[in-house]
């Protein structure tokens, strides 16, 4: 097999290119372990438009890994990521058309962004090189690069969900995107309903279907580890004390509109107006660190979010109790494992979602003789893995408090029995498979 080629919009930044902290570092950790690889991508850092001409890629040797970077100017910067692939492309695949801000500017910045990565990266290309390209945001590189001639095998892996073609064609010059990834021999999607979305487009735009499921996962032994390990951790032991014996309800998301915050926490508060017996017995940690804050819609969510968190701890609360403890910054990875170990319930609540690994994540972390519950989002990808989870729609508010009163009062011979029915997925499932099973299928095409 040649050489791995990663592409992506992000490349890991110098400080986690010895210890991947999280994301796509640690998913494609095992897969750059073997052999040379190259990693592909933006540097994180923007120039003035002057500097652009002569920009060079930036090298850097770790270990058996090759990190190639370019910088973006401002103008780039904005009409690639921040309008297009983020105003336009996120909320479109998240089936959030609405949210769209269109502008045909963007849209050209975009594409030659696209071109400029596939400049850049053609003189580091070699014959016999397998190229995986990640997520939306790189949508036509694969066809850029076969413009330049590059013939090895392209595969393409989308991180996020991929909506029907009925949403889809909303987007302007949607069909020539999908005709564009003809360029890719393999694509990859994480659940059956994505990849019957986008060959369902395929076939409407007169491309022959080449979506194929590939569901991601975690490191479940590294990450059980983790969580029992910061069992006795300082930080642990405060978030335990504090609770003085009170049950822990965890929610962890990125502040993002398709994680179903807004409809979580009226859940919450519904559980909390049906069944008083809980008040001042139990509590409800939501981790939510904000992203993108310099987006309108996002501030305006984090608004939102403020108000309901101030009006159900002012409605519910008492000099003793709070309802909803609210935390908008990181939380390391090793104290979040520790966190969901101690946490009884899980609220895990997407409008939709590519994945969620948090689901996987709260599964691996707990104590098998003593495991909390997972309440989980009919619309997270995970769903269809882990049906012995509360399955809820999460926008039903009703149907999220009953699911948390269930949980709460669930014996722990049920609990054992949904976490043993919900475990053999997750250590089946995982990072080093995923990355596998996709350079495997990648390294059997044969271009003619």
């Amino acid at each position: 097999m040649g050489r791995l080629v990663v592409v992506s919009n992000r490349v890991p930044a110098p400080r986690d290119r010895h210890q991947p902290a999280g994301g796509l570092a640690v998913a494609l950790r095992d897969a750059l372990s073997e052999g040379q690889c190259l990693w592909f991508g933006w540097s994180g850092q923007q120039i003035s438009e002057h500097e652009q001409e002569d920009r060079d890629v930036s090298i850097d040797h770790v270990e058996n890994v090759t990190y190639a970077t370019i910088d973006l100017t401002h103008a780039e910067f904005d009409g690639f990521y921040q309008k297009y692939s983020n105003a336009i492309l996120w909320p479109l695949c998240h089936y959030r058309a609405g949210l769209m801000e269109y502008n045909r500017k963007d849209r050209e910045v975009y594409l030659s962004v696209n071109e400029l990565f596939a400049q850049k990266l053609l003189p580091l290309l070699k014959p016999d090189d397998l190229i995986w390209i990640h997520d939306y945001h790189l949508f036509p590189l694969g066809q850029a690069l076969r413009d330049l001639g590059v013939t090895s095998p392209i595969g393409f892996f989308l991180h996020i969900p991929f909506p029907p073609w009925s949403l889809m064609k909303a987007l302007p010059g949607g069909a020539r995107l999908m005709q564009n990834m003809q360029a890719y021999d393999v694509i990859g999607l994480q659940t059956e309903d994505d990849a019957r979305n986008m060959n369902d487009g395929f076939s409407i735009c007169g491309v022959k279907a080449r979506a194929q499921v590939f569901p991601i996962g975690i490191d479940p032994e590294s990450f059980a580890e983790q969580a029992k390990a910061g069992e006795n951790v300082a930080e642990v032991e405060r978030l335990r004390e504090s609770l003085a014996g009170k049950p822990l309800i965890i929610g962890v998301d990125r502040l993002d509109y398709s994680k179903g915050l807004p409809e979580r926490l009226k859940g919450y508060e519904t559980f909390l107006q049906r069944y008083p017996e809980h008040r001042g017995k139990v509590v409800y940690l939501q981790i939510a660190p904000v992203s993108r804050g310099d987006v309108e819609e996002y501030r305006l969510l984090k608004q939102g979010l403020d108000e309901a968190v101030g009006r159900i701890n002012g409605s519910y609360g008492d000099f003793d109790w709070t309802p909803v403890r609210y935390i908008t910054h990181p939380v390391p990875r090793h104290l979040l494992a520790a966190f969901y170990r101690l946490a009884n319930v899980a609220l895990v609540t997407p409008l939709r979602d590519g994945m969620n690994l948090v689901a996987k994540e709260y599964v691996a972390a707990q104590n098998k003789d003593d495991p909390g519950v997972l309440i989980l989002s009919h619309f997270a990808g995970a769903a269809p893995e882990m049906e012995d989870a509360l399955l809820v729609n999460p926008h039903d508010a009703d149907e999220i408090a009953e699911a948390l009163h269930k949980a709460l009062a669930m014996p722990q011979a049920e609990r054992r029995s949904r976490w043993a029915l919900l475990q053999p997925d997750v250590w089946r499932v995982t990072a080093g498979s995923w990355a596998r099973d996709f350079i495997s299928t990648l390294a059997k095409v044969k271009r003619g």
